[in-house]
């Protein structure tokens, strides 16, 4: 059902809608108004806090790695790597999602672990691989830190701050990463020249003989469900994704469905990283993924001819938005 996700996220907590007040808060084509969370509502002054939080190494244990170390804007919120780099140069499991469009998004990490953006930027900070840090060490190092004291009472009208507030203005910061006005999106507005002919072959493919929709649909070309494909299943130890959290048999080796807004500059792909291309992407979709005891039962062959394997990769380059670039540059002075 095309509107799954508007009305999934109809059902959460209650949230305020913004519009675009404030320059921070424009759509880009294609795109709905930004969702805030009724116990964290919008403020410049908090996303302004949270895009310097979110680009700070002085929140890792070693002063080394920041949230744009793994998901920076020069690779569109990841990092480019199979999985990410943590402190002392300690490799994690799992390959960086983008950050882009966590506005529209339900659970959060491969996992869903998190139940909100709030709740997965406390994540890294602590995790022994990552960031290698502790809540309470992070608070005391910005609470000794002059301009960030400053700038909390700006965000949150008190200097006496702890983890909670830190979280919130990094995951204020992020409902800001959005992308859009792609090619695609100004296609289905009414400009039938913005896309390729092999795109719009590719679309055709997309939505009717690869069926890509079923789950890579709506404006974030996402369900947020998760599947098992059967990537990394064919491996001695398996990464079981799901199931470590719910713990159904149903969610063994299933993964969350990512966005796939800004896929051609977001490689390599996969929860683990193996496919390095979007050719070996549908390659792996065509011959129905790795045979496993819990594979989607919509993970069969698909028999695309050459053609149509360049005209879908062809359609996927054309869902990289513009003008997010410019507009999401780091912070080169950081408070002391």
């Amino acid at each position: 059902m095309k509107f799954s996700l508007l009305k999934r996220l109809a059902l959460t907590a209650p949230a305020l809608v913004l519009f675009a007040a404030d320059p921070a808060l424009e759509v880009p084509l294609g795109l709905l108004p930004i969702r805030f969370p009724a116990d964290n509502p919008y403020s410049p002054e908090k996303r302004e806090l949270g895009r310097l939080l979110y680009y700070d190494k002085r929140l890792s244990a070693d002063g080394t790695v920041s949230c744009a170390s793994c998901h920076g804007p020069e690779h569109a919120f990841t990092d480019g790597k199979p999985v990410s780099d943590g402190i002392k140069g300690q490799k994690g499991g799992r390959s960086a999602p983008t950050v882009f469009n966590r506005a529209y998004s339900l659970a959060q990490f491969w996992d869903g672990r998190a139940k909100s953006l709030e709740e997965q930027a406390g994540g890294p900070i602590q995790n022994p691989i990552e960031m290698g840090n502790t809540h309470a060490a992070v608070v005391k190092t910005l609470q000794g830190i002059p301009g960030y004291r400053a700038r909390f009472k700006q965000a949150f009208g008190k200097e006496d701050f702890g983890i909670d507030e830190v979280t919130k203005a990094i995951a204020t910061y992020e409902r800001t990463v959005l992308s859009g006005n792609s090619p695609y999106d100004r296609y289905k507005a009414g400009n039938k020249k913005a896309m390729s002919a092999g795109a719009i072959r590719g679309m055709d493919v997309y939505f009717n003989k690869a069926k890509c929709d079923q789950c890579h649909e709506g404006i974030n070309l996402t369900t947020n469900a998760y599947h098992n494909l059967g990537v990394g299943m064919d491996k001695p130890n398996p990464d079981e994704g799901r199931f470590v959290v719910t713990k159904n048999p149903a969610d063994w080796g299933a993964f969350k469905t990512p966005t796939l807004r800004e896929i051609a500059r977001t490689a390599p792909y996969m929860h683990d990283g193996s496919l390095k291309t979007l050719e070996e992407v549908v390659d792996f979709y065509d011959k129905g993924g790795i045979a496993n005891k819990n594979l989607d039962e919509r993970m069969k062959p698909l028999k695309l001819t050459d053609q149509e394997k360049k005209d879908l990769v062809e359609f996927m380059k054309a869902l990289s938005g513009e003008g997010w670039q410019a507009k999401l540059a780091p912070p080169t002075v950081f408070p002391q």
